[in-house]
């Protein structure tokens, strides 16, 4: 049916929802009901003469046979033209509404975390077209919502309520994804898997919680955490997790690794070859799988091929059960080969092999938290193309059954979710369209400007190795920075064996130096698309200037006060190698300052719905590194102008006149910190 007249929809359109019934449906009409309100200005109406009706496919209607595929068909009928929202199953059914809420009534897939109200209208005229789902590149592809400490403290209740988990769902079905980590070992009593589940959302499990079964040491404390000696307790942890979940849509992770995601036979040492570790491990997974069969039929199983796993399985020394998909990992940082461990930075490939048999599929990062140079607060390092070129050439060697990408804590990482989203739905994207198209979504003016400041941000970003993916998160600027002024106070000059990954295995005041150095010569670069940002700020509306600077101004703010403060925090210590004391306070207090205004970027952040948003900052830290740098500046003063706190004032800031003539009683009180610091400055560097 293609009249020539449009099909309108308005304040006075009637719906149809007829399947009710299901919880998935029930919720996600809601926001659709609730999208329509703020369009129109009134609540849909419900009504069996409706010219909306949503309802499940039956047999004649033009909507693909695969799972999760919707359709819009129209017919003619005896009140009018009807449109009917139909799906193939649940899933299917909530993508059509949310495809009709985004496509009709023009609701951003990220209205929430972009505070991006859709346009009010009075009617909406929509082309009368049949029109059916694509069926995306990746059948099982969600979120792994990790290090989700911002959404912890976000609100006073713990753990998260409903209130913080709808809008990071809601955002994950926009976008096509079906399937969901919610948390990492958060409380079981919480609401977050129970919300998952009702929203017909597939939950999947963390590689180091294999079948989402309790952490051994948890349940067992005090016990060896090893299968060899306690093979009745893990498997009696498996059966629980099981029984918990067998009647839910599960994704089973198999796998077997150490307490505290780390291999197993660190606590374990009689596992000595890799062929005593792959042994164990093709038995434990063996033995998960039986088990998991037993309780549910045809179930959808995967393997982590995490780190050592995928290791010992390119060796040959590990046997995954068939029609299990094996999951290859990035190593944080977008590129596909092992992980950084500490100095140790094999790179080995971790795609599966051309002539690999049976499934495959991947688990990516946008966002990383490994104490060392990864992005927690701020947004990819790289350039979008690496996360496009990597899932390229992953999807072309068949790694398209499952897709579970760390989405961290949704707002800082917006864009790269949206880049991902189009390449799980579509396998393949243009970067650059999707930019333009991206910002053309967000903003009004000044477009092609803000296009320039995402494309230069990876641009600045600190390229502390040799490959492409060796550019620095925000994490950079704290982690390393804690280290080094833990190694400071320790007094030992030689090697800081936690830097060699990075400043290699030098002295240390030459490991200081070269982050000094690297860090110094990108402070120009952030200055600059700071500026360009200001300037992009000007002529948007008050509620687009909140979101830039909410999306990318904040983001700014910490790479350039972080790059900033570990460049003083190394100056520092070059002048109190030399023994130049009162210019080490100086740059000590620089360095206080300077991380300072990274924590003030993030408390003027929280505004609105983003209120305590970042109050659980526990994984950057920056008041954690504020700490370490108010202690070593009071380290340094104490242990040059103590005990007293006097004789710098008299020597560099007392005037001349009065140093032979003062009387203690009114000149003892010592200066604070900050303030004797200013005064030092402009007496010993001459600045303003």
């Amino acid at each position: 049916m293609n009249p020539t007249n449009p099909f309108h929809i308005s304040s006075s359109t009637v719906y149809d929802i007829q399947d009710q019934h299901s919880t998935a449906i029930q919720h996600v009409w809601r926001m659709v009901a609730r999208d329509h309100e703020k369009v129109f200005g009134k609540a849909p109406q419900i009504g069996k003469s409706a010219s909306i009706v949503v309802r499940y496919a039956q047999a004649d209607d033009l909507c693909p046979d695969w799972p999760e595929a919707f359709g819009f068909c129209f017919t003619k009928e005896t009140q009018g033209i009807v449109l009917h929202i139909v799906g193939r199953d649940e899933l299917g059914v909530v993508y059509g509404l949310l495809h009709y809420s985004h496509q009709v009534l023009g609701v951003d897939p990220f209205w929430f975390w972009s505070e991006k109200e859709p346009a009010p209208q009075n009617y909406i005229a929509m082309p009368i077209k049949d029109e059916m789902s694509l069926q995306p590149t990746v059948r099982f592809r969600g979120w792994f919502v990790n290090d989700e400490v911002c959404l912890i403290g976000w609100k006073p209740e713990y753990p998260p309520t409903t209130e913080v988990w709808m809008p990071v769902f809601e955002a994950l079905l926009r976008c096509g994804g079906n399937m969901v980590i919610p948390g990492t070992d958060l409380p079981r009593h919480g609401v977050h898997h129970k919300l998952a589940h009702e929203l017909g959302l597939w939950l999947t499990h963390h590689h180091a919680e294999p079948l989402g079964a309790e952490m051994f040491l948890r349940a067992y404390p005090g016990q060896q955490a090893s299968y060899q000696a306690h093979p009745e307790l893990f498997q009696q942890l498996w059966e629980e997790a099981i029984q918990r979940q067998k009647d839910q849509k599960t994704v089973w992770v198999l796998s077997f690794r150490g307490q505290g995601d780390k291999p197993f036979w660190e606590n374990d040492p009689a596992f000595d070859t890799p062929k005593k570790r792959g042994e164990l491990i093709s038995r434990v997974v063996r033995t998960q799988y039986n088990m998991i069969c037993k309780h549910v039929a045809d179930p959808v199983c995967s393997m982590a091929m995490y780190g050592e796993i995928a290791e010992l399985y390119k060796q040959g020394y590990i046997e995954v059960p068939p029609n299990v998909i094996k999951i290859w990992a990035d190593n944080g940082y977008g590129k596909m080969v092992s992980r950084r461990h500490g100095n140790l930075n094999l790179r080995i490939p971790a795609l599966p092999d051309e002539h690999d048999q049976g499934r495959n599929g991947l688990y990516y990062h946008v966002t990383f938290h490994d104490l060392q140079a990864s992005n927690h607060l701020t947004m990819f390092p790289s350039p979008a193309s690496l996360i496009a070129d990597e899932l390229h050439q992953a999807f072309a060697v068949g790694a398209t059954d499952y897709l579970l990408l760390n989405s961290g804590n949704i707002l800082q990482h917006i864009y790269t979710l949206d880049l991902v989203k189009e390449l799980w739905n579509g396998g393949h994207v243009d970067v650059n369209q999707h930019l333009r198209d991206f910002v053309a979504r967000q903003y009004t003016s000044n477009q092609e400007a803000i296009v320039r400041l995402y494309k230069s941000y990876a641009k600045c970003t600190v390229q502390y190795g040799p490959h492409l993916d060796d550019r620095a998160g925000e994490e950079f600027y704290h982690h390393p920075a804690r280290q080094l002024m833990v190694h400071w106070l320790k007094g030992d000059t030689g090697c800081c064996e936690n830097l060699i990954w990075v400043a290699g295995e030098r002295n240390f005041l030459d490991q200081v130096i070269w982050f000094r150095t690297l860090v110094e010569g990108a402070i120009a670069g952030w200055e600059q698309l700071k500026e360009q940002a200001q300037q992009a700020l000007e002529g948007l509306s008050e509620a687009e200037q909140r979101r830039l600077y909410n999306q990318l101004l904040v983001q700014l703010d910490l790479h350039l006060s972080g790059c900033q403060g570990l460049t003083a925090i190394c100056r520092a210590y070059e002048a109190y190698s030399q023994g130049h004391y009162p210019h080490a306070f100086i740059f000590a207090s620089d360095a206080v300052n300077f991380f300072s205004t990274g924590r003030a970027a993030l408390d003027h952040a929280q505004q609105g719905r983003w209120e305590s948003f970042y109050s659980a900052d526990w994984l950057t830290n920056i008041d954690n590194t504020i700490i370490h740098a108010k202690t070593i500046r009071g380290y340094i003063r104490v242990m040059d102008d103590g005990p007293d706190l006097f004789r710098w004032y008299k020597e560099y800031v007392m005037p001349e006149t009065e140093k032979y003539i003062y009387l203690e009683n009114t000149h003892r009180n010592p200066l604070p910190d900050d303030v004797l610091a200013e005064r030092l400055r402009l007496k010993l560097l001459n600045t303003d």
